[in-house]
């Protein structure tokens, strides 16, 4: 089961990331503007606890705030977030209701993590606090109906959220920034029938399945870069990027580099070698799988990749991020 994250409690949010329709980030409001008092109703939310430690809010008596504003509240340090930055967060969400103020979810609570992508098509608030942050810092922002289309508004009334009368408040702590790409110099995986180039960076590893050698009947996992980063756990979820081909044929059947932007993926939902395979690997290394049909798809394959219940996978997969 998928595990619900303090961003997916903040259902509007996804809503904005996905169709795009969020407002961009504008310049510095005007003193008297609706954006100033924004500001000024959210620099009146008291915001207790260390960096690394759940966030409390107290909130100003009276009605909530109806203006989407953003603040800084622990500086960080490191290098900022600029726009196509994915954060390691954790991340509390609060509904602003003028009466109970209650949490609504956060990822202390898990003792989890999760991946923040910095993008304008977040709503206008969340984009401003992201941009700028730093790894230690922390963030908040108020996401009032300003910054939601009519469809978001009305969605998230059917989901029990009236933007109406009421503002979420969303605490970012930032954990990382993840890896762009793995770097180092690239070891021969050693597996007999498969060839990869020993190159790194940004772009795709060539990889070559085509062979008449027998495919390992077991799951091989090797180690093409090593990475310095923690070793990911069986329950975390994974940023990777990876390219996938049939044994014997080279038929590429699915590549997030041909997407242009890595994957996220629960180890607990994905095939058998994939959760095998990726446990215990540290964040930054590149690594070569071979997964075996019963490890992948079974006895029945998966018709829409041309992957047959016979065939044995085989994935370069570059790990460069875990939450």
């Amino acid at each position: 089961m998928r595990r619900r994250t303090a961003l997916v409690a903040a259902l509007p949010l996804l809503l904005a990331a996905a169709c795009g329709t969020a407002q961009k980030s504008t310049s510095t409001a005007s003193p008297g503007s609706a954006a100033s008092s924004g500001q000024a109703a959210a620099s009146a939310i008291k915001v207790t606890g260390a960096a690394g430690q759940k966030p409390t809010l107290t909130f100003p008596s009276g009605k909530p705030s109806l203006t989407s504003a953003s603040l800084k509240v622990l500086e960080g340090q490191g290098t900022p977030a600029k726009d196509g930055d994915v954060l390691t967060a954790k991340v509390t969400v609060y509904n602003w209701d003028g009466k109970e103020n209650k949490a609504a979810g956060s990822d202390y609570d898990q003792n989890k993590s999760e991946f923040v992508t910095v993008s304008p098509q977040l709503p206008k608030a969340l984009h401003e606090a992201l941009v700028g942050a730093k790894p230690g810092g922390r963030v908040m922002a108020v996401v009032a109906k300003d910054n939601l289309s009519a469809d978001q508004l009305t969605q998230a009334k059917q989901q029990g959220q009236d933007f109406d009368s009421t503002s979420q408040v969303l605490v970012i702590d930032v954990v990382s920034a993840t890896l762009k790409s793995v770097q180092g110099t690239a070891v021969d995986p050693g597996v007999t029938g498969v060839k990869l180039d020993g190159s790194a960076g940004d772009k795709a590893p060539g990889l070559t399945t085509k062979t008449s050698e027998k495919a390992p009947k077991k799951l091989t996992v090797k180690t093409v870069i090593k990475g310095g980063g923690p070793e990911v756990k069986a329950d975390q979820t994974v940023l990777a990027h990876y390219v996938g081909k049939i044994w014997g044929t080279d038929k590429k059947f699915d590549s997030s580099w041909d997407r242009g932007q890595p994957a996220t993926f629960a180890l607990n939902q994905v095939v058998k070698g994939w959760a095998q395979g990726l446990t215990g690997v540290p964040v930054g290394s590149r690594v070569l799988l071979t997964i075996p049909p019963e490890l992948g798809y079974g006895k029945k394959g998966n018709e829409q990749g041309g992957i047959k219940g016979t065939d044995t996978l085989v994935f370069v997969v570059d790990v460069l991020g875990a939450a």
